[in-house]
């Protein structure tokens, strides 16, 4: 394994006390959603680290390469190179998933219209972006994006869009971002910091709010406010 190899998200099962349940609970299941009904063919996996979605668009499509700017911890990556400068031929796949690529990539235009060019005609992308989220992967955390912005961004690119969704709405946001707010705090060697991680990791109380925000979320869902977006277009 190469020394720059990058640690990744490996797969699809998530604790229920993890601080970032919240957060993958609505997003993977949008994600799911969305290759079950638009995976097929050739798939691209842009910025696909440890291919973490694999296991379910693998049973859809004929085959898959996935790409990212360095290779992974897994040694999952097959091609090395930028989103936004593609080493593929145009045409060449039915689907392309790009899951939380976009904030990361300063040319997102660039990304689009790659995704665009590489992509048969009906050809559809999948992608998924942050909302709300602290900076992260720093210093490459460029943007955070509004559906009216991924709308504006998809048409310029040429495509036309067949979904566009909240992952989450207001009660998933605001108890996610308090999780991380606390969590945030557990690698200083303070008094405070030693109650509140006694408090939220030995005590559960992580699990316990993850349960409420998911059921408060599904109960009384309002998108004024979002963890991320999920876009399906079509080329």
């Amino acid at each position: 394994m190469p020394d720059s190899a990058l640690p990744r998200h490996s797969g699809t099962h998530i604790r229920p006390k993890d601080p970032h349940y919240i957060h993958y609970y609505f997003l993977m299941r949008d994600i799911k959603n969305a290759i079950d009904q638009h995976a097929s063919g050739s798939l691209l996996d842009i910025g696909c680290g440890n291919k973490p979605y694999k296991d379910w668009y693998a049973p859809l499509t004929e085959n898959s390469l996935g790409c990212d700017m360095e290779q992974s911890d897994k040694n999952l990556v097959d091609t090395l190179c930028p989103a936004n400068e593609l080493a593929f031929k145009e045409g060449q796949f039915n689907t392309v998933l790009c899951t939380q690529v976009l904030e990361h990539v300063f040319d997102t235009r660039g990304v689009l219209s790659e995704a665009f060019r590489v992509l048969k005609p009906g050809g559809k992308i999948i992608l998924t972006v942050p909302f709300t989220w602290e900076i992260h992967e720093k210093p490459y955390d460029f943007y955070r994006f509004t559906r009216y912005g991924l709308t504006e961004a998809f048409k310029a690119a040429g495509f036309d869009i067949v979904e566009l969704k909240a992952n989450g709405g207001k009660w998933a946001c605001v108890f996610q971002m308090f999780i991380n707010t606390i969590h945030s705090t557990f690698p200083y060697k303070t008094f405070r910091a030693k109650i509140l991680k006694i408090i939220f990791m030995e005590l559960h109380l992580t699990w316990l709010l993850n349960k409420i925000a998911i059921s408060l979320d599904k109960k009384y869902f309002d998108e004024w406010w979002t963890l991320n977006y999920i876009v399906v277009a079509k080329k």
